[in-house]
């Protein structure tokens, strides 16, 4: 095929958002974009929701599932915290409306091709990058360009201090009465049991009276089995929630590494990762999308100004380092995750929380922050983490799907069957 500006492997949500804004009204010559997409089958995520905040007014509204203004989060005795995080509204997009927005500004482009097709092989050549791949009739498929930018999930963990698997399941309900309030998200609820080692938490995104996804999450060192997450949802939705009469029409479910090890952006001279492969997963949260966008927007601006090309890095170090300090904690057993968190979202505003655990608040801010932490045992692991030595952690199965996050449903890819 003739040589392109870009070539962009997967159509998941980093896929599809760079090809979006490379693709999108700019000054100048448009950009040849290829996306390569897997064929049907398990190489193609099925249908998942992403969640993020921002204020109204944002260019995915039109799509989305459902918005909330209020959020709550609940200790372990119930107490409940609620926050209005104006001008920030908490948002939900489901993967199809986003693909359909997508296919619409794709269509009109006139540098832009799909190729159905399985990679076999990313790398460098002489002229840039070069994707390998077997179309859907076994036949070798070739594509050259200046950039190649790869969004599959890598196959190895990087090396680690600390790793933690995001792991859990949700249920969309439908009830036989109202029992949700639409206007209300429950981030973090803590009534759940919790693990000998990590915290669980359930949570309710409302999409009406009578309708909503119903999440049991646990960060913890290993997964639970099909039968521990339904006797979970079960005592959630049952005992703790009390939503009476109930029929569940979809299942999401997930695992994702919360880790302090540090994803390369880079794959070669003229090849990059980005998305969650890239480093785009907040370590001690699980957003990305809105750090995806922040990244896509940044790649498409150099591609188009031509120069010298830069990834932009989804977070920087102090963020990171920030991330790094909490896991150790948690992994120690250093601070109880429950109260950790419903501590914070109880002694910091929710606007600055919310920017906060999507890395884009002002270091002044961050200290506010850890002051509202317990400062004796996230002192002592800040001190320790040099002298702690990275492993290597085989990748969970099913890693790639999203996660739901720290305060339920970041970007990372949720499956529903």
């Amino acid at each position: 095929m003739p040589r392109s500006d870009v070539v962009i492997v997967g159509a998941g949500a980093a896929g599809l958002s760079l090809a979006y804004r490379l693709c999108g009204p700019a000054d100048g010559a448009p950009v040849r974009v290829v996306l390569v997409d897997a064929p049907p089958g398990p190489l193609r995520p099925p249908p998942r929701t992403w969640c993020f905040w921002e204020p109204p007014g944002g260019e995915f509204d039109d799509v989305l599932s459902a918005s909330w203004q209020w959020l709550r989060v609940r200790g372990r005795d119930g107490t409940g915290t609620v926050t209005r995080p104006a001008p920030l509204r908490y948002k939900m997009l489901r993967s199809d409306a986003f693909e359909s927005l997508v296919e619409r500004r794709l269509a009109a482009c006139p540098g832009f091709r799909r190729v159905t097709a399985t990679v076999t092989e990313v790398g460098d050549a002489p002229d840039g990058g070069r994707v390998v791949a077997r179309g859907e009739r076994g036949d070798r498929v070739v594509l050259h360009a200046r950039y190649v930018f790869d969004s599959r999930p890598p196959r190895r963990l990087p090396a680690a201090r600390t790793t933690l698997l995001q792991h859990f399941t949700g249920w969309f309900v439908e009830t036989e009465r109202p029992v949700f309030d639409p206007a209300t998200a429950d981030l973090m609820d803590f009534r759940t049991p919790q693990p000998a080692h990590g915290l669980s938490f359930g949570y309710v995104l409302p999409l009406g009276p009578r309708t909503a996804l119903v999440e049991y999450t646990e960060f913890s060192r290993a997964v639970l089995g099909a039968a521990g997450y339904a006797r979970a949802l079960r005592h959630y939705t049952g005992p703790v929630l009390g939503i009476g009469a109930h029929r569940v029409t979809s299942v999401e479910r997930g695992v994702i590494p919360m880790t302090d090890g540090r994803f390369p952006g880079r794959a070669g001279r003229s090849v990059f990762r980005v998305g969650t492969a890239g480093g785009a997963t907040r370590p001690s949260t699980g957003y990305t999308f809105a750090a995806v966008q922040r990244q896509s927007s940044a790649i498409a601006a150099q591609v188009r100004g031509g120069g010298r090309f830069r990834l932009p890095p989804p977070y920087g170090a102090w963020p990171r380092a920030m991330d790094a300090v909490m896991l150790r904690a948690l992994d120690t057993g250093r601070v109880d995750g429950a109260d950790f968190f419903a501590g914070l979202f109880r002694a910091v505003p929710g606007t600055r929380l919310l920017r906060f655990l999507d890395g884009t608040t002002h270091r002044y801010e961050d200290v506010l922050v850890g002051l509202r932490t317990p400062v004796a045992p996230m002192l002592r692991t800040l001190l320790e983490l040099p002298f702690v030595a990275r492993r290597e952690t085989p990748a969970a199965a099913g890693w790639g799907a999203r996660p739901s996050g720290a305060a339920a449903c970041p970007e990372q890819e949720r499956n529903a069957p």
